[in-house]
């Protein structure tokens, strides 16, 4: 995270010194690429298994957005990226360490209402609230940790929050930093193929950080 706001901020000073920037207005549309990092908080526990935490670790991507100003300051976005890869990763609650015993990807289409606070300046700060669907795939269980054993990770739909930046370079270009907040509680379900445990909730609820270059059109 630290170092994609330090590349954002030196950029940003040298952009104010850049030629005059066009504003945002009703019917233009900002595309956006670059590289997502979804940073979880996530810890569950496996009644079935006693003493074990569950714990999802950091998944990178590449992102893209596409937002349509409705007026000079409210815009509809919608967030799209390339599937994210997490390990799923365990340990003993009372002892420090974990040991990755599987993994799983997700998609994390997202849509949004923003905010535009200054659409006419080069500097141009938003928020936005909207909603998330999170599909999970290829869930993937370590058999040697749990032979004959499967893991089933449900989607999840939920609210998400954003704030961000853009930096206009010049007419056309300009350089976004975006993170958001995503709501994401998946019933994750461990089976034997004969039984299975009752579903658990775990809390993934990430941090998603994102340094995009966009196009004004």
């Amino acid at each position: 995270m630290s170092k994609l706001l330090k590349i954002f901020l030196a950029l940003s000073g040298l952009a104010l010194f850049s030629m005059p920037a066009n504003a945002y207005e009703k019917g233009d549309w900002v595309m956006r690429a670059g590289v997502g990092v979804v940073q979880p908080e996530s810890t569950a526990y496996l009644d079935s298994v006693e003493d074990l935490r569950i714990i999802v670790d950091d998944g990178t991507a590449l992102t893209l957005s596409a937002t349509y100003m409705l007026s000079d300051n409210w815009a509809f976005d919608i967030l799209a990226s390339s599937p994210f890869s997490h390990d799923i990763n365990a340990g003993a609650v009372t002892v420090p360490g974990e040991v990755k015993i599987g993994k799983t990807k997700h998609l994390p289409p997202t849509f949004s209402i923003q905010y535009h606070f200054i659409p006419d300046g080069k500097f141009q700060p938003y928020v936005g609230l909207g909603l998330n669907y999170t599909l999970f795939f290829s869930e993937d269980l370590d058999q040697s940790i749990f032979p004959g054993f499967s893991l089933s990770i449900d989607d999840s739909f939920g609210v998400a929050a954003q704030v961000g930046a853009d930096l206009k370079l010049n007419e056309r270009w300009l350089l976004n930093f975006d993170v958001r907040y995503i709501n994401i509680e998946p019933d994750v379900t461990l089976s034997d193929g004969v039984s299975a445990d009752p579903p658990i909730t775990i809390d993934i609820n990430p941090i998603v950080i994102q340094a995009n270059i966009g196009f004004l059109f």
